[in-house]
């Protein structure tokens, strides 16, 4: 059940076209449904702004039918992954609007196009052309996410003069999906050229989260700055050990536990 769908269905009793029995027999799904062979998540897109994937990995035919039957009937996007060609020839017998990608191998049905949303495209990079049915999944799925997305595809270490043609679309992308490849070095590779420092993240990520003021120092043992004034209660910290190293904790200061606590301090909702 999407917001949309509970916000009506709260208007209509409060107007008195809907008496409360007949309100509680349309929310009686909220916030899940019991099929036996699985609990759907019909709340997901309401609390986290996207709706619950289906993985059609070892699952028959015949559940990924009944399964995307009732996310279609409760007026959601159905979204499976990991679908073979087998599979979404079945499942379209049954659910005639099932909109299947081979490539991705990801099948559809969008009840209600996404909003785009974000701070700037999501770039998905592939190493090779064998890697790119898992990038084609990714940038699906952003895409029905309501992202914009860009691809760069077969840039891999091999020939690094194919990824740098691509720096500047790579420079203006607010996210970037890499698929590694058979060596996983292009991770690495592209956060090399890329990754701008922490001081300019820091400053990335204290205008993202809307804060205002100036860092204040936190922290003795190391130069820990924090933005505290943000919105929606976030914070934006900044910590500096001087001649730190990757260990987990250097000389008093506990970087780990300082983070750990961050964590804490605002989990996700």
């Amino acid at each position: 059940m999407t917001e949309e769908q509970i916000r009506e269905i709260l208007q209509q009793v409060a107007a008195g076209r809907l008496d409360v029995p007949a309100a509680l027999t349309r929310l009686r799904y909220l916030p899940f449904e019991d099929l036996g062979f699985a609990k759907l998540d019909l709340h997901r897109s309401l609390r986290r702004g996207v709706p619950e994937v289906v993985l059609g990995e070892h699952k028959s035919a015949a559940q990924i039918a009944a399964i995307g039957a009732r996310v279609v009937k409760a007026g959601q996007n159905l979204i499976v992954t990991r679908l073979s060609p087998d599979k979404a020839r079945a499942v379209k017998r049954t659910l005639r609007a099932f909109d299947y990608q081979p490539e991705a191998q990801l099948g559809c049905i969008i009840k209600k196009k996404a909003e785009p949303s974000g701070h700037g495209p999501v770039m998905v990079i592939s190493a090779g052309t064998s890697d790119i049915a898992v990038a084609e999944e990714a940038a699906l799925c952003a895409e029905l996410f309501g992202n914009r997305v860009t691809r760069l595809y077969d840039v891999g270490v091999a020939g690094l003069h194919r990824l740098r043609a691509g720096l500047d679309a790579l420079a203006e992308a607010a996210v970037l999906i890499v698929v590694a490849g058979m060596e996983g070095a292009l991770p690495s590779v592209v956060a090399g050229l890329l990754f701008p420092g922490a001081k300019a993240n820091f400053a990335t990520w204290a205008g993202i989260d809307q804060c205002t003021g100036s860092p204040q120092p936190q922290s003795a043992e190391a130069a820990c700055e924090t933005y505290s004034t943000c919105g929606a209660g976030a914070e934006v910290t900044l910590c500096t050990v001087p001649n730190g190293t990757h260990c987990g904790n250097y000389g008093t200061f506990p970087i780990v536990g300082t983070a750990w606590s961050m964590f804490q301090s605002h989990p996700l909702p």
